[in-house]
């Protein structure tokens, strides 16, 4: 039994609404809202903590917020502080003058990690880029401020999303197309046997 042409049409035209609506909340993979320090900052006081706020509530567990200088080396900071979507650590001690790097790692409502990271600069005048060790009865304070790197630009969010999206969008367009083919089919063959 053939289905009229209108019902084709409107299997279609359904596949096509389907495949166009975006995404509920609740599959959206979580991405980064706010930072503190922002993205790209350049600051004149060094922070004593980064507070990272996310479009969905984080998960305490799977949740890793990490601090690195110029040179890769890993800055000491606190464990993670969960708040809803909002993830703290405490920075300790004190950074000097230079560039860091801010990386994170959270899970999404779906399943999927998320991952990323930012820069932002300290350039505080009064401090010096190498940190004074209080303990050498040698040192000497300064307030010479060294040269601070420019910040490059901040890496967007990631998602460990593998070839799997791809091959479902492909198989959709490929489903569209086949009905497309099925419609235009059956109209010509009723034109041609109303001929």
């Amino acid at each position: 039994m053939r289905l009229p042409a209108s019902a084709l049409v409107g299997v279609l035209v359904t596949a096509v609404a389907l495949f166009l609506t975006p995404a509920s909340p609740a599959a959206a993979h979580n991405t980064l809202q706010e930072a503190t320090p922002a993205r790209n900052a350049r600051v004149t006081t060094p922070p004593g903590e980064i507070t990272l706020r996310f479009m969905q509530k984080l998960n305490a567990d799977a949740t890793t917020i990490t601090l690195t200088d110029d040179t890769g080396e890993q800055v000491p900071t606190g464990d993670v502080t969960v708040a809803g979507p909002t993830g703290t650590v405490a920075i300790d001690p004190p950074i000097a003058n230079g560039t860091y790097t801010v990386a994170y790692r959270v899970v999404s409502a779906d399943g999927h990690p998320v991952q990323g990271s930012y820069r932002f600069t300290v350039a505080d005048p009064t401090r010096t880029t190498i940190p004074t060790d209080a303990a050498s009865p040698s040192a000497v304070p300064t307030t010479a401020q060294s040269p601070v790197a420019t910040p490059s630009p901040a890496a967007s969010d990631t998602t460990a999303d593998g070839p799997g999206t791809t091959v479902m969008v492909g198989a959709t367009l490929l489903g569209i197309l086949a009905l497309a083919g099925a419609v235009v089919l059956t109209l010509r063959r009723r034109r041609h046997d109303a001929a």
